[in-house]
């Protein structure tokens, strides 16, 4: 079986996060409290089947080293120090000096927060005919836009999701890049408009997820306001959207192929609504599937685990008993 190795770019400066970025690396600004951008990559690499993580470093390498060590949460970490700033071509070149024949790897950008599924992209870029895949998403503006026709103003729409796709900045590779004759520089504006001329390029792609680059106050505002009531787990996320003392209301998104804990509540009473995607909850003793809009109730008690088909948003209304979960079995070697 081919071994993945994971590859994160941190060595950038973060010059437009000054000054927050002049004593700390932008890949440990927190998202939460004690909770940094690579906390949740080398988490979400973790829980992927990625055992081992280079983290290509530069400017306050130190820093990194301090927290992460050698070892994250049952991931093995490698530092590859880049001394003079290159650019992503260069530090990605030092990074495969370190891989072996025979082994493929996933490159992440540092500042980049993403609910994608590292899995399937791994297994799609494995069956592709292309050595170098990229993961693209659908460009959500960063403006609200108007609507216009003849010499009126027609509608507002604030912030949509647009036709094209953008570069999500999470790269797979089946063995060493053809860099051809660059050195230097940003692979995206060198290599990668180079292979994609000669057809050695393909793409994995999802849309209608959680994506954030981490470049601006602005953005780092927003992701910690997305970070407010949410928790990342094994197989998605969890966000409470409403804590009352009558009732309980959280959204559960799951990947496409993980699964919830085998689990039961002593006291909640819940009722899971489909927002969208497809699968099933596995109870002791039957599946009842699910599709979108469809709801499901699940009594105190009652055993069951959460299996997503399909990327899966579900919004679980219950009664208020925030921490009532009984974990039976667990699929994750970390949570």
């Amino acid at each position: 079986m081919t071994k993945t190795i994971g590859m994160i770019l941190c060595g950038g400066f973060g010059k437009r996060l000054r000054p927050l970025t002049e004593t700390i690396p932008k890949p440990l600004i927190e998202i939460k409290d004690n909770y940094t951008i690579l906390d949740k990559q080398l988490f979400d690499f973790k829980n992927a089947g990625v055992d081992k993580v280079l983290l290509l470093t530069g400017f306050l390498s130190e820093k990194i080293r301090e927290r992460y060590g050698n070892e994250y949460r049952g991931v093995e970490i490698e530092y590859i120090v880049e001394d003079e700033p290159l650019g992503t071509l260069n530090a990605i070149k030092l990074g495969m000096e370190n891989i072996k024949d025979g082994e493929q790897y996933v490159i992440r950008n540092g500042d980049v927060v993403a609910d994608l599924n590292i899995k399937k992209m791994i297994e799609q870029g494995q069956k592709s005919d292309y050595p170098l895949s990229i993961f693209v998403t659908k460009m959500v503006s960063p403006y609200g836009i108007v609507e216009i026709s003849g010499d009126r103003l027609v509608s507002f729409k604030e912030k949509p999701v647009l036709d094209y796709y953008i570069n999500g900045g999470v790269y797979f590779s089946k063995g060493e890049i053809d860099f051809g004759s660059f050195e230097i520089g940003d692979i995206e504006k060198t290599v990668f408009p180079m292979l994609a001329k000669d057809n050695k390029l393909g793409y994995y792609k999802e849309n209608g997820l959680f994506w954030m680059a981490i470049d601006t106050s602005k953005e780092l505002e927003s992701i910690k306001k997305e970070y407010e009531n949410r928790e990342d787990k094994p197989w998605g996320y969890e966000k409470i959207l409403i804590n009352t003392e009558k009732y309980l209301t959280k959204e559960l998104f799951l990947r496409e192929g993980y699964q919830t804990s085998f689990h039961y509540h002593a006291q909640k009473d819940e009722t899971m609504y489909i927002v969208s995607g497809a699968g099933y909850i596995e109870f002791e003793d039957r599946k009842e599937y699910f599709g979108k809009n469809d709801t499901i109730r699940i009594e105190p008690k009652e055993v069951h685990s959460i299996v997503a088909m399909e990327n899966t948003v579900l919004h679980e209304i219950s009664t208020p008993h925030l921490n009532d979960t009984i974990r039976v079995k667990d699929y994750y070697p970390t949570r």
